[in-house]
């Protein structure tokens, strides 16, 4: 019996260890965040949740206050300095598949299998190992230094109206998030 249940223990402990991590980025957009700033004062959030095992990237966007109709959003990397500069287009271009256009305001949510070439910008695969396998590696490595941001270029910044680098929270944020979410949870009953 208990060989039975060490043999179960270690077969639950091997999975979960095999089990890959889905990492979280968060970014606010604002005029402000642009390079070069703005004026806007358009608003926006970001997150994008990238796993590792599955080789997807969830790219979830919401924005409103945009003062020109939107003509494209996609994620650049890497900067050179973390949180600041500017860098090439990483994933599909002009805009990610499906992302709402012509539109001030609006929210997509769309994942995206990053084995695949659709799923980079061709000049990105290029220039960082050929594959997509090689973009992937490249873009995570710059996604945990700090160095790509989303932004969503408008008819009025054709250079980007909106936009923020993608950061892993703090654990003190987090749990400040989490917190909030339980006092208004409880506002609500």
């Amino acid at each position: 019996m208990k060989i039975a249940l060490m043999a179960a223990v270690g077969v639950v402990g091997l999975a979960a260890a095999s089990q890959g991590a889905v990492t979280t980025y968060f970014a606010n957009l604002s005029g402000p965040a642009e390079s070069p700033v703005n004026n806007s004062p358009g608003i926006g959030t970001a997150r994008v949740d990238y796993d590792d095992v599955a080789h997807t990237m969830r790219v979830r966007v919401t924005f409103s206050g945009l003062t020109g109709n939107v003509t494209a959003c996609h994620i650049h990397g890497a900067t050179a300095t973390a949180f600041a500069g500017t860098a090439g287009v990483a994933t599909p271009t002009p805009t990610f598949p499906g992302f709402p256009s012509g539109v001030k305001a609006g929210s997509y949510d769309n994942t995206l299998n990053l084995t695949l070439a659709a799923s980079w910008n061709a000049a990105y695969i290029t220039a960082n190992g050929g594959s997509p396998g090689s973009a992937e590696a490249a873009f995570v490595a710059a996604l945990n230094a700090n160095k790509t941001y989303l932004n969503i270029h408008s008819s009025t910044f054709g250079g980007g109206e909106i936009r923020g680098f993608l950061t892993v929270p703090s654990t003190g944020s987090l749990a400040v998030l989490g917190l909030g979410g339980l006092v208004a949870g409880r506002r609500r009953r």
